[in-house]
């Protein structure tokens, strides 16, 4: 075992205690500490005189006490007034002792860290770190940005500090393998991975913030660059080691396919049938299929899968269709209902939410044969689930799901050294190369053309200070007898994330548009709701 490798109980002062908090943050090891990255970073570097703060700065200021006094205005605190040969600025205390008070009196010099905000005097520091020093005393200032790491309850800045610095200096005596090629760092310009972390850990001053936060510094594309090699180079080792497996050829352009694209009341656009052609290729073998399908809302992504999943059934394998919500795999379950159906093909539907009887019901229909077409959520993958003859998983929203549940699911068809064909299908548009790394284990086939009729779409950003635009147009179109659909990140309001709340929304659009019908769908939802 390496000193990196070793046990995070082999760093100085870490206990029982100490290793169940760090364990929160996914720490176990000594080198974990090393990308643990820092989440921002404080210039403690250099004093900045007082005129010089702005609202919002985090910074290090030196100053004379002025005035000292305790005030009683709402709530007790103590005002201390600080003065340079700048400007002026006022700390602020709610929790203080008598110590620190007689410490702060008129004629100490002080040493602060802390956020500049706008007081009712004018600038304030409400609660900074801060040292009393002589008047001849220089201010200690830090050789490099001072970071601030993901913490957990009783893990302090300090310590983790401490134990980081530990960790760099293990790392120093025993560096870990240097695994992209001197060719790729110097055509990229990306520095070695030690003097990465190092630089990360403790940038030096007067560094680019800018590149720093936007994560573009050439430290930090290094240790993305290696993560993305990883996650493509795994992803393609778990894809020669699927396709080493059996899998049931199946050919795609049977007679029951072709009526069921007989019976669809549209004709399948060119790219559908290139698509469908990619993924007959693919089933037409004996090993399985990994394919992704990409393309807009209302390409035809789903009659796509149908097609697949009807090829599949006429072979005498059974399909399942896996969606993120109950919302979107009741739709689904809706349209492949309404097509497969009248070609004799028993539809069955299988969600958490279903009932102990009709759950009983569906299961035994899957494992006997009976069921040869399954959509559903999570729950098909769930233990206690079990298939005759699964020959087909398709996958909706592939980003929704991990890579193990996707599995999950494959493995419920797993017949010998045979597994299911996989489809899988996402919206979201992915460049090229992004799919290339994220999907790797996947062949991509695009839909790259819209239905005869459909009205093109043109998309806009504007600035949340333009809102109330957005709502007139929502207003217009609502009066004009049209729909208008209000999308937001969230369902519930966030004290972590400040996104745009769906519930929020909603109840605000209704103040806004009295004369508007507006309602209020998402996942959460009860199935009658």
């Amino acid at each position: 075992m390496s000193d990196l490798t070793a046990p995070e109980s082999a760093l100085k002062g870490v206990g029982p205690a100490l290793a169940e908090k760090l364990k929160r943050l996914d720490v176990e090891r000594v080198e974990d500490l090393l990308f643990q990255l820092p989440l921002r970073y404080e210039d403690r570097t250099r004093v900045t005189p007082l005129v010089a703060t702005r609202h919002g700065q985090r910074c290090l200021i030196r100053g004379e006490v002025l005035l000292s006094e305790v005030v009683f205005r709402g709530r007790r605190s103590l005002l201390v007034r600080i003065g340079d040969n700048s400007g002026q600025l006022t700390l602020r205390f709610f929790y203080f002792t008598n110590a620190q008070r007689n410490a702060l009196a008129k004629g100490a010099f002080v040493s602060c860290y802390g956020e500049v905000r706008h007081g009712p005097a004018g600038k304030e520091m409400v609660h900074p770190e801060y040292t009393i020093q002589r008047a001849d005393e220089t201010p200690e200032t830090a050789p490099a940005l001072t970071p601030v790491y993901p913490s957990t309850d009783g893990l302090h800045q300090g310590r983790m500090r401490q134990l980081v610095k530990q960790a760099l200096a293990i790392m120093r005596r025993s560096p870990p393998d240097e695994l992209l090629p001197q060719i790729v760092r110097d055509d990229s310009a990306l520095p070695t991975l030690v003097e990465a972390i190092e630089y990360l850990h403790a940038p030096p001053p007067g560094i680019d913030m800018d590149s720093m936060a936007s994560g573009m510094h050439p430290c930090q594309r290094r240790l993305a660059s290696e993560e993305l090699l990883a996650q493509h180079l795994s992803l393609r080792q778990l894809r020669m080691q699927l396709q080493q497996e059996g899998a049931v050829p199946i050919a795609i352009g049977s007679a029951l396919r072709q009526q069921f694209i007989d019976r669809l009341p549209f004709e399948m656009t060119g790219a559908q049938q290139r698509v469908l052609e990619d993924i007959g290729h693919d089933m037409a073998l004996t090993k399985p299929m990994l394919r992704l399908v990409q393309g807009d809302v209302g390409s035809g992504k789903t009659v796509v899968a149908a097609g697949a999943a009807v090829a599949a059934i006429e072979a005498g394998l059974q399909c399942a269709l896996m969606a993120p919500t109950e919302l979107l795999a009741e739709q689904h379950y809706r349209n492949f209902c309404a097509w497969l159906e009248p070609l004799d093909i028993s539809v069955t539907w299988l969600t958490g939410s279903l009932k102990s009887a009709a759950r009983r019901e569906s299961l035994a229909a899957l494992s006997n044969g009976e069921a040869q077409m399954v959509v559903g959520t999570h729950a098909l993958f769930q233990a206690g689930v079990s298939f005759a003859n699964l020959g087909l998983v398709i996958i909706d929203e592939q980003h929704r799901f991990g890579v193990h549940q996707r599995l999950a699911l494959r493995d419920k068809g797993e017949d010998g050294q045979r597994l299911p064909h996989q489809l899988v299908m996402t919206a979201t548009p992915i460049p090229r190369t992004l799919a290339m790394t994220a999907y790797a284990d996947l062949d991509t086939s695009i839909i790259d053309e819209l239905p005869p009729g459909r009205t093109p779409v043109n998309t806009v950003v504007v600035p949340d200070a333009r809102r109330d635009e957005v709502v007139d147009r929502v207003r217009d179109a609502c009066r004009q007898g049209r729909q208008a659909y209000w999308v937001c990140p969230l369902v519930e309001t966030s004290d972590v994330l400040d996104f745009q709340a769906a519930e929020e929304t909603a109840q605000i659009l209704r103040e806004q548009l009295p004369d508007v019908s507006v309602g209020l769908i998402h996942g959460r939802l009860h199935a009658r709701d």
